[in-house]
């Protein structure tokens, strides 16, 4: 008999994927141990996480925000993310929500989407014990990237290092000038890059 325990995982990284264009790396690591569950997500929906992560405020928008003010205006609450099932290197996810007059409701997503939320709704994460036990690896801070591991797919961000040294000669009013541009040009990855160069200046 399969174990199906619910385990709590929390974000631990998301970086640029080094070995496929286009994507990142997002790592969830169980809240009580040392396993981490390594997951390929898109552009998109790796930029829409890290902006709520990072409070960054874009200048539109973006499409998981007009779904939390919808939920919002509806008093509809997603009350927890389970990634249920993984088939074929795919990740599966379900919102847990309720309210609106219904009782509690499961809704199918992929699982970068759910995780874009749960950021936004500020709630927990869960898998349970058969995909941890199966998926999950337990690696160093800067191992994930490279391991072979890493190839689940849904289908602190870091940017290549040539992106990185433009801004080191910069001042905080050149940067802080810089973010703002990038935020009206809906461009979060340089965004998110320059918030990293501000803080590590303090």
């Amino acid at each position: 008999m399969m174990d199906k325990t619910k385990i709590k995982l929390e974000i631990l990284g998301l970086s640029y994927s080094q070995t496929q264009t286009g994507a990142y790396a997002l790592v969830l690591g169980e809240a009580d141990g040392k396993r981490r569950l390594p997951i390929i997500i898109g552009n998109f929906e790796a930029q829409a996480i890290a902006i709520e992560l990072e409070q960054m405020k874009p200048s539109r928008p973006l499409t998981h925000d007009i779904f939390k003010s919808f939920a919002d205006s509806f008093s509809i609450e997603v009350n927890q993310v389970i990634i249920y099932k993984l088939v074929e290197g795919i990740f599966f996810a379900k919102l847990i929500c309720s309210g609106g007059g219904k009782t509690e409701i499961e809704i199918d997503t992929r699982t970068s989407d759910a995780i874009a939320l749960a950021v936004r709704f500020k709630c927990p994460i869960f898998t349970f014990e058969t995909i941890l036990s199966s998926a999950g690896i337990i690696l160093e801070d800067d191992e994930f990237e490279s391991s072979p591991a890493a190839a689940g797919h849904d289908h602190e961000i870091s940017i290549p290092n040539d992106d990185k040294d433009l801004h080191g000669s910069m001042s905080i009013p050149e940067l802080n000038s810089e973010l703002e541009k990038a935020l009206e040009n809906e461009d979060y990855e340089k965004a998110t890059v320059l918030r990293d160069e501000i803080k590590k200046r303090g």
